[in-house]
Parts: C-alpha cells; structure tokens; sequence
C-alpha cells in the first residue's frame, strides 16, 4: 500500500517470532488484495475498472472498510471522501505519478464521476456507477493496524504497538509496566511543546502535508487544500476511524475541523498557524 508496517510486543513464554511475522504478513496480504490500489490486480483496481452498473460482492474486510468510509463521508459533510481516487492520480498523489495533469477538463470529468453520494452499498454489494474510482488510503491503512493488533491478540501477544505508515495502535502495556508512549510529531518551523500520549488500548493517526507534500485533497474542489492545516492527529479506541477523522478535519479546514470534531466528541489536535486541542483530548490528557 506504499508503505512499511512495524510491529513491538511483550513475546509470552513460547512465542515463536517466525510465526508472529507469517500470521501478520498473512494478515496484511488480505487486506492489500482487497484494498490496494497500488496493485492492478487488487479487488479495488478492479472495481475502479468495471463497467457502469455492476454489482461488486466485498470480502469482510473491504465492506467493513466501505461501510465506515460511508459513515465518516456522511457526518463530515463529504470532507472524508473515499470516491477521489481520479482526483488523487490528477494531482500526482497515486501509484502512477504518469497520470498527473493540470488539464481542467480532466479534473472537472473526474470531479464529475467522484463523489460518495453516487455509491450504492448494501448486504455486502457495492455498485459502480460508472467511471468511480475509490482510494481507501485514508482509511485503509488504520482498519489494517486494527487488524494487526487484532492479529496479535488471537495470538495470545496481550501488549503490542503496531504501526502502518504512521498510524499507531498499542495495546496492554510495555514489558516495564509503562504504557506505549508516542510523542506527537510537530510540523517542522511550529515551536509547539510535545505533546506524549499514552496507547493503552487507543490508537492515534496523524494526517499532514510536511512529509509528502500537499496530498490531502479537497472532494469539493479536487485540488490539494490550501486551507491553513499543517497538521491533525486524532486520537480513537479504532485506529481506522483516528485515520478516517484526521483526514476530514485536515480537509474541513482549523475552525470547520474544529466545530466538527467538538460536535462528533472527537479527541483531537490541530495545528495551523497554531494549535487548537479539544476538550475531549485535553480531557484525555488529565486524565
């Protein structure tokens, strides 16, 4: 999916670490099949493929992902949008950096296509309207860490961290008795004071534009946003929806991602041209 996984845990007596790593490789390997539109034969590369009005049957794992992407698009106002997948490849944001255009006829045909209303989901059937393509990358990414974890557990491993692209979960606690403590990571020139939160059984994804550039697309405009967000972490029980929810409020913008977040009791840090925590994670971190 473009990116790399790590994986720390608290090894119980007769843990065999091979076997650790086969389960989560095993584990990833279904979710990039169904999910990964890195890959042309994935079940997402063929869905953004298929013909105008067909019904696509999704595994487990691409219908829970779908289902929540829906949701989250709906309480955001469709600043979560997971239908921009031609948007993403015209700004040079997907797996072929050869599709990038500036050609307004392209982003208004692809603006056109896009948009989370046209889908149809039910009983685990997604139709294509036709000409959609989905990019599940804001979300993806944390519904695998989620099953990593999970993965661990079945396992028997109580205390792991496991990381996707920067999504994190931990789970149970350090070998020391300490939580997992994961420092928030600044954007570069904003002199803010760290900010350390402790996963114990909650996850944090953060979303912003300092590492790849402005890839956080805007569904209304198609174009990368130019709204003053450097940076939103989102801290969630579910590290898929901390991701989903740090990429709608990076694109509704400081003072829209903000009474957004207050109204869904979203715990969450924005910072632009400063920093904004609400009181759900303020309350998180007295507590």
């Amino acid at each position: 999916m473009g990116t790399s996984w790590s994986a720390r845990f608290a090894a119980p007596a007769g843990c065999d670490p091979t076997r650790v790593e086969t389960e989560i490789l095993a584990r990833l390997e279904t979710i990039i099949v169904e999910m990964s539109h890195w890959q042309a034969d994935s079940l997402i590369s063929g869905y953004n493929r298929a013909e105008a009005g067909t019904w696509h049957t999704l595994p487990d794992d691409f219908a829970t992902v779908v289902s929540t992407a829906l949701d989250v698009a709906a309480r955001s106002g469709g600043a979560f949008d997971p239908t921009i997948g031609r948007l993403v490849d015209l700004a040079g944001f997907g797996p072929d950096p050869a599709l990038r255009s500036d050609d307004q006829a392209s982003l208004t045909r692809a603006r056109t296509k896009a948009g989370w209303r046209h889908l149809r989901f039910g009983d685990g059937r997604l139709l294509q309207p036709g000409g959609l393509a989905l990019d599940l990358s804001g979300i993806a990414k944390g519904h695998a860490v989620d099953a990593v974890a999970d993965t661990l557990g079945a396992l028997g491993i109580a205390h792991a961290l496991v990381e996707i692209g920067g999504e994190l979960v931990g789970r149970g606690v350090r070998p020391d008795g300490d939580p997992w403590w994961v420092d928030l990571e600044n954007p570069p020139g904003i002199p803010l004071p760290p900010l350390r939160i402790a996963l114990h059984g909650i996850a944090v994804a953060t979303s912003g534009d300092y590492r790849r550039g402005a890839h956080s697309i805007d569904p209304r405009t198609g174009r990368s946003i130019e709204n003053g967000v450097r940076s939103v972490s989102v801290i969630h029980r579910s590290a898929m929806l901390a991701d989903a929810w740090a990429t709608a409020l990076t694109v509704a913008g400081p003072e829209a991602g903000l009474e957004l977040a207050l109204r869904e009791g979203i715990a969450a840090r924005i910072v632009g041209d400063r920093e904004w925590l609400t009181p759900a994670l303020v309350e998180m971190l007295e507590y």
